[in-house]
């Protein structure tokens, strides 16, 4: 008895089995493609918070610093586009004389929804990940039915059916499942793993956002000429 290999099965299974395998395999590229992508985007924004950190608390001017991101031409993200918005606000509403209260609650503000739009940038296509992860299995689990259907229904012209009149045809559909639980499994994953490191993320920008908020406060007390001093 011969063996058939997993290209023969898959080139032997019905058109519309093949479709499904199709979809699946695209499907799968597609998750890769979102894995690789936002591992290093995750990685690159870890890397640029710490660079940030470190020469937000190595002493320097916060006018010099701001003057410094604001004379980038590439657009600014992670921390430093916090930074950035909550001390144009603070600028601007201290320029226009406000109250100290509301000076604060102005760059709170505008720190929060900047935090708000990094948080979203990083969560950018993990719905997909999600929906490959949860949907890949009854796609599948669709196709493996679908093809052990048309097997039994080759056999209503057959007197004497044999398992191995049918066994091809359910090993071919079968094969529609397993595609679907290996580009699910890889997008589980990646996901899980994906949420709990821009949870982490989303934190630190948090937390930076509560400290530089404390130092605005003390420095929208502070007499305007020391107000850009750290």
């Amino acid at each position: 008895m011969t063996e058939t290999s997993f290209f023969e099965m898959i080139a032997n299974a019905s058109l519309p089995v093949q479709l499904v395998m199709l979809i699946l395999l695209l499907a799968s590229v597609l998750s890769w493609a979102i894995i690789f992508y936002k591992q290093r985007y995750i990685q690159r924004c870890n890397l640029e918070a710490s660079a940030f950190e470190g020469r937000f608390w190595s002493g320097i001017n916060l006018s010099d610093l701001f003057s410094q991101l604001s004379s980038r031409q590439e657009p600014r993200s992670g921390l430093e586009s916090v930074f950035e918005s909550g001390f144009r606000e603070f600028a601007r509403a201290r320029k226009a004389d406000l109250p100290i209260q509301d000076v604060i609650t102005a760059a709170h503000r505008a720190m929060k929804v900047a935090l708000s739009r990094q948080v979203d940038t990083l969560e950018n296509n993990l719905s997909s990940l999600a929906t490959i992860g949860s949907v890949s299995p009854y796609i599948g689990l669709f196709g493996t039915v679908w093809g052990i259907m048309d097997s039994f229904r080759s056999l209503a012209g057959v007197q004497q059916a044999t398992l191995a009149m049918v066994a091809p045809g359910i090993s071919e559909a079968l094969v529609a499942t397993a595609m679907g639980l290996l580009a699910a499994i890889p997008a589980v994953i990646a996901y899980n793993k994906f949420a709990t490191d821009i949870d982490g993320l989303a934190v630190r920008y948090q937390n930076f956002t509560d400290e530089f908020t404390g130092i605005l406060q003390r420095q929208a007390q502070a007499p305007t000429s020391t107000a850009s001093s750290s």
